[in-house]
């Protein structure tokens, strides 16, 4: 199959919308009067974004018998240079899948890009001779060319999940994004509204699904702890560079097959540089969330459905600082171009019925609460990552995202006598989505039921640029009383690239 990359003249996307090429061609498989998928067709879905995390997702995409991947998309066409969490885990996945020990064997990491992606499904699903996946290495083109595309699936570095997004849901596509909704408020709040008014199928991938999380509803909704008046949360994140105080001076040269334009989208231009891309994107303020956008969104979706949560009134950070000797002086490091290296934020939050206010804490960068009596008591020392629910009467100790709770100290957990189940367990996150596209309930994690704590992460980001306490007014969208916080909730974009 061709790759269709550069076939398409990219300057005619600038100039006008993708919605007014595409909001008139409805997939093939709508019902009359509705956006929704007929149960008997199969999903047509083009997938965007192949990196480590779009083939790692991939596979059970391909695997789920109600989706048919038809066109995959990557800037990148094809190399072996992505960073990834552990020696030869991807790889061995895809050989898994494929049933080939032999595949992607040589130098470098597990090989990624389209191409990659267009291999996995046509070994997959078996090419017919002149058919088979349509590759793109824009999304834009995509989505003009692909007719009969249902939905979008979106696995790109965080500075484009908003912009394909809301380019999908114009061309009346549903749409499934890995986690945030965007890099800044401004962002997910337009992926929000968009997902309400198109009534499209959505989902925002954040550990949806969990069977902890109905647990630990019937748990402190029945008392178990008394009245929750503060969380803690922390991560052993960032795995990658943070605290960089500024650019990379080095101009080489952009690897072949890679669009550097495409995969800028809409940050201005600068010039190319590795330090940027695959997996060290996250700590760049203008291409990923940092260490609490990365993580953030598992656990917070489970502690703002468990206690739920609304808006927060106020936000707080302190961030990691560090000195160096110049010119024989000692000077503080400032950086307005990256997350710190480790921080802490507090969030305030209301009361809400029958629930007390309550107050959130995050921390990352090696960063945890001090060392708390009931673990003490059992010989304990505090996890390297988790999840802590403070009540009246008792603590909840969990893993980071809420998996494997437990109330503490150990004495405490053989006293309890847990309330009969009353919530029904969730199933698949995917399987969500899937259903929703068919006509069924909106997914747990749809756009609209993450906005909130979507919302309260980017603040967070914000208050870790903005010394002090700030004050939230979620009902204008807007700090009380601090225009240079109001300031960071949008960015700068490219000409062409405006949302």
């Amino acid at each position: 199959m061709a790759d269709n990359g550069t076939q398409m003249n990219r300057r005619s996307f600038l100039g006008k919308s993708v919605a007014t090429a595409a909001a008139t061609l409805l997939p093939h498989t709508v019902l009359a009067g509705s956006r929704q998928v007929t149960p008997s067709k199969r999903i047509n879905v083009g997938y965007v974004g192949l990196g480590t995390q779009g083939i790692r997702q991939l596979i059970p995409a391909l695997q789920h018998e109600q989706l048919r991947i038809t066109a995959v998309c990557d800037p990148n066409r094809q190399s072996a240079d992505y960073v990834e969490w552990y020696p030869d885990e991807l790889r061995g996945k895809v050989q898994e899948f494929l049933g080939d020990p032999s595949w992607g064997r040589g130098a470098g990491s597990c090989p990624c890009g389209r191409e990659t992606g267009r291999e996995l499904v046509d070994r997959h699903y078996g090419a017919s001779p002149g058919g088979g996946c349509h590759t793109y290495a824009d999304f834009r083109e995509m989505l003009a060319k692909e007719q009969d595309l249902d939905a979008v699936y979106i696995m790109t570095p965080d500075h484009l999940h908003a912009t394909i997004a809301l380019a999908a849901m114009r061309a009346g596509k549903h749409v499934i994004c890995h986690k945030p909704l965007g890099n800044v408020v401004r962002e997910a709040r337009l992926v929000a509204d968009m997902a309400r008014q198109t009534g499209l199928a959505t989902h925002m991938f954040c550990a949806a699904g969990m069977e902890s999380t109905p647990l630990l509803c019937e748990w402190i909704w029945n008392g178990a702890i008394g009245g929750v008046r503060e969380v803690h949360n922390w991560s052993a994140r960032p795995y990658w560079p943070q605290g960089m105080t500024s650019l990379p001076s080095e101009t080489p040269q952009v690897p072949e097959g890679l669009d550097w334009d495409l995969w800028l989208g809409p940050i201005p231009h600068r010039p190319y540089h590795p330090a940027y891309t695959n997996a060290v994107f996250r700590g760049w303020y203008d291409f990923g969330t940092g260490a609490l956008g990365d993580m953030g969104h598992y656990s917070f979706f489970q502690i703002f459905k468990i206690l739920k949560l609304g808006a927060p009134q106020s936000v707080e950070a302190s961030r990691s600082q560090f000195w160096e000797i110049d010119n024989l002086l000692w000077v503080r490091q400032r950086t307005d171009l990256a997350y710190p290296r480790a921080s802490s934020i507090r969030w305030e939050f209301p009361a809400r019925n029958d629930m007390p206010a309550v107050t959130l804490h995050w921390y990352d960068g090696g960063l945890r609460p001090p060392l708390i009596s009931e673990l003490e008591q059992d010989g304990e020392q505090m996890p390297e990552e988790g999840l802590l629910f403070v009540g009246d009467t008792g603590k909840i100790l969990a893993e980071f995202s809420g998996r494997e709770p437990r109330l503490i100290p150990k004495a405490a957990m053989a006293r309890f006598q847990p309330p009969q189940q009353t919530l029904p367990r969730p199933v698949d996150a995917l399987e969500q989505w899937v259903q929703a596209c068919q006509g069924g309930s909106s997914s747990d994690a749809s756009f609209e039921k993450v906005y909130p704590f979507s919302e309260a992460i980017l603040i967070g980001n914000i208050a870790l640029r903005i010394p002090g306490k700030l004050r939230w007014d979620a009902a204008t969208t807007r700090f009380i009383d601090a225009p240079e916080a109001d300031a960071l909730m949008t960015r700068a974009y490219r000409k062409g690239w405006e949302l």
